[in-house]
């Protein structure tokens, strides 16, 4: 593949994981690690951007998105496709970057709601780009992540030549333990299933670019996957050092999104406002786009539905629940994001040590089942729905509770099991 094409599709996969969440989280991390801003940025990229970055290798690796779940019995695969694309399609992921948009991008200038009309044209954009599926690299790529990349650019240039203060003292947690909070809020991104998802407009256009080999599209993956780490990794570090300088005037913020609402103010006037709208519009639209490709891309390869039919009822969900359902939706929607991150890990994992065939069903099935177990208990324990006293219980004798991640030891010890018992049996 083509350099030129390499550069695009990298260029595509940074823009579809840069969503308004990508930008706005950073500073409030850097806020609280402040003098440790390095060692906790250290562990954030490390599960933030290795994590996804990870899984689209291994998807290079098996060099067929359907490969990841081929092992197991069909109606699981179906369910966990089904569930992974409504989560961070319309029931989730969607909807909220559309509220997000208009709340950053459009509200501060506008007098009353005028959410739906925002909606309306914003899924109407979703939609007209999503059609355009062989054009995504050209549209994507080659001219929005530019535009999006220089907005960027910008905000990070002015942060580290005329920062607007020294780095703030740590909050307690990032002076004890920065590394490990670090990996913590990484993980909490969920851009690992986020690129569960992408992987499938990965792929394709990687083959629609010409290469069919297993190791043409291994080998190009790994070179778009690079292209990604590298710019999301720059982007993350420039946001968080944003919050690490900004002490001065974030008294009183809660978020990352009025952190840098006050620092573009700050640094470049009214202008700054403008700036910052741009940037979360167009990050929330490539990424609307992205999920609206990958669910239609999943559905017309699994069960030959329309490529445009899909698309169109996925957009049209999405504005109906960002107008009408979006705070009903996200109760019931989050907890299985928060669930199913753990299982598309699990089986990115699985898949790194394990063959994807049908002879594995069963070591697949009751790996998968830990982690929804154990990532069911992480879930209640991040929603704060478990009693008090099971908590007490689970934090001092489950690894990595307190981390949110107590399924990753047994996991990781079962696929070791399942590959030495192979092992014997080949013997």
């Amino acid at each position: 593949m083509k350099n030129q094409h390499t550069i695009a599709i990298g260029l595509m996969t940074f823009a579809m994981f840069l969503g308004a969440g990508n930008i706005i989280f950073p500073p409030f991390l850097g806020l609280e690690a402040g003098t440790m801003y390095l060692p906790a940025m250290l562990g954030f990229l490390v599960t933030a951007v290795g994590l996804p970055a990870l899984t689209l290798v291994v998807f290079g690796r098996l060099s067929d998105s359907a490969q990841l779940t081929k092992a197991l019995p069909q109606p699981l695969a179906i369910a966990f496709w089904v569930l992974l694309f409504t989560a961070v399609g319309p029931a989730f992921a969607m909807p909220r970057a559309v509220t997000v948009a208009y709340e950053m991008g459009i509200k501060p200038f506008v007098e009353g709601d005028h959410l739906l009309v925002f909606s309306i044209i914003f899924v109407t954009a979703t939609l007209l780009l999503a059609f355009q599926r062989g054009k995504l690299v050209d549209y994507i790529g080659k001219i929005m992540t530019p535009i999006l990349v220089i907005m960027l650019a910008l905000l990070a240039i002015a942060a580290f030549i005329q920062p607007l203060g020294p780095l703030s003292v740590p909050t307690l947690d990032y002076q004890q333990r920065a590394v490990t909070s670090g990996l913590i809020q990484g993980y909490m991104t969920m851009d690992a299933i986020a690129a569960v998802g992408f992987g499938w407009i990965i792929i394709k256009a990687i083959r629609d670019r010409g290469c069919e080999s297993n190791k043409d599209i291994f080998n190009a993956t790994l070179k778009v996957t690079l292209v990604y780490a590298l710019l999301m990794s720059a982007c993350y570090l420039a946001m968080a050092y944003v919050g690490a300088t900004s002490a001065s005037i974030a008294d009183g913020a809660t978020n990352g999104g009025e952190l840098l609402t006050r620092y573009v103010a700050a640094v470049f006037g009214p202008f700054g406002q403008y700036l910052l709208a741009g940037i979360i519009i167009m990050a929330c639209l490539t990424t609307t786009v992205g999920l609206t490709d990958a669910c239609a891309e999943y559905y017309q390869q699994t069960f030959r539905s329309p490529f445009n039919l899909t698309a169109t009822i996925v957009v049209v969900l999405t504005g109906i629940i960002a107008n009408f359902g979006l705070d009903q939706i996200l109760k019931v929607s989050l907890p299985a994001i928060l669930i199913l991150c753990p299982v598309a890990i699990t089986l990115v994992l699985t898949a790194m040590i394990l063959p994807t065939t049908k002879r594995y069903s069963a070591p697949y099935v009751i790996i998968v089942l830990i982690s929804l177990v154990l990532g069911s208990l992480d879930a209640l324990h991040i929603l704060e729905l478990l009693p008090e006293s099971l908590t007490a219980i689970l934090s001092q004798y489950l690894p990595l509770f307190d981390a949110h991640g107590s399924w990753f030891i047994p996991v990781f010890a079962a696929i070791m099991i399942s590959k030495a018992l192979n092992r014997e049996s080949e013997l």
